[in-house]
């Protein structure tokens, strides 16, 4: 008999320390956690030129294929590997190249907007939402569009104003009703514990489930 998989969704403000977050839990577990970034799961907009894809808003819930997310997370609760999108930041767009990503016990599925559709929803056992000061994450959206990402500051400051702000406030924020766990300050060292502590035992009532 399979082993089932729990499902993990991580939400938050864009720098929030949603990131951070998925990779404790993933050094904590080990090899049996599967992270699924939200990021990956951008439409693919090959039929656009490159000037209309700078335009997309990427932070409106319509940028995402919701539908392949939720099919691959259950695909994986089925015990079946997934072919998962990858991102090009660069070129706004998918890359050709997909990634496999084998089942485990744990699924983590981590990004924005985690929380935001309820058909994603009803596959996870354990939302949490990661709250951090907008201050903090705007320094560290500029710290990684800018740094990691070569973008110019201006054309990042534009879009945090433009869309990212307004995007958060209007969608972003009032998912942390659903969430049964909220992480304040990012990566809140007490808060992380008791999820990690939540995992294990998670993990171990499914184990024994199985004996």
């Amino acid at each position: 008999m399979t082993q089932p998989s729990f499902v993990i969704g991580i939400a938050g403000g864009t720098g929030a320390g949603k990131t951070a977050v998925a990779r404790e839990v993933k050094e904590a577990v080990g090899e049996a956690v599967t992270r699924l970034p939200l990021d990956n799961y951008y439409r693919d907009l090959s039929h656009l030129p490159m000037a209309e894809r700078e335009e997309v808003n990427y932070d409106h819930p319509s940028a995402f294929e919701w539908d392949l997310l939720a099919e691959h997370v259950s695909a994986l609760m089925r015990g079946e590997a997934i072919e998962m999108p990858q991102y090009d930041f660069s070129a706004h767009n998918r890359d050709p190249e997909t990634v496999t990503v084998e089942p485990s016990a744990v699924i983590v599925v981590e990004g924005i907007l985690s929380l935001y559709e309820s058909e994603l929803r009803e596959l996870m056992d354990l939302c949490v939402y990661v709250q951090t000061d907008a201050d903090v994450r705007i320094l560290r959206r500029i710290q990684r569009d800018v740094i990691e990402r070569g973008r110019e500051l201006e054309g990042v400051m534009d879009q945090y104003l433009g869309t990212v702000k307004p995007m958060h406030e209007q969608f972003i924020e009032p998912t942390k009703k659903h969430a049964d766990i909220i992480i304040p300050e990012g990566l809140n060292r007490s808060a992380v514990d008791l999820l990690i502590k939540k995992i294990h035992a998670e993990m171990r009532e499914q184990e024994s489930a199985l004996v």
